[in-house]
């Protein structure tokens, strides 16, 4: 069964195009180094009444959206494989040090590794 790394992301919408770049090299990265899948989207109909939206999961700000984000690995030893390759990678290096702490408040962002329990796909 498949493993997902999650993202929730608070960001300044001025600063989207700048992430979109980014993120946009980070998955190439990802997926040349092994990943089967990389995927970065911005919060549009976030509105969901009766429940806790992302919005305020994420705490955010006025001015800010969030940018919802996974990378599916064959497995979790997988994931790790590919990781530890990412962060070696001189281009993700570098997109790290392009970023800073400008783009948006790492201490705001949600993480989590998940292990898959429904699988399907066209």
């Amino acid at each position: 069964m498949r493993y997902v790394d999650g993202f929730l992301i608070p960001i300044r919408r001025k600063n989207l195009e700048r992430y979109k770049n980014i993120a946009r090299r980070a998955g190439e990265v990802w997926l040349e180094l092994g990943a089967l899948e990389y995927m970065e989207c911005v919060g549009d109909d976030l509105r969901a009444k009766g429940m806790s939206p992302f919005p305020v999961r994420a705490k955010t700000k006025p001015g800010e959206t969030v940018v919802f984000s996974w990378i599916v690995y064959q497995s979790k030893g997988h994931r790790d494989r590919v990781n530890a390759k990412v962060m070696k990678d001189p281009r993700i290096l570098k997109i790290i040090e392009e970023s800073g702490s400008s783009l948006f408040d790492i201490k705001r962002m949600s993480y989590g590794g998940f292990k898959a329990i429904v699988d399907k796909r066209r």
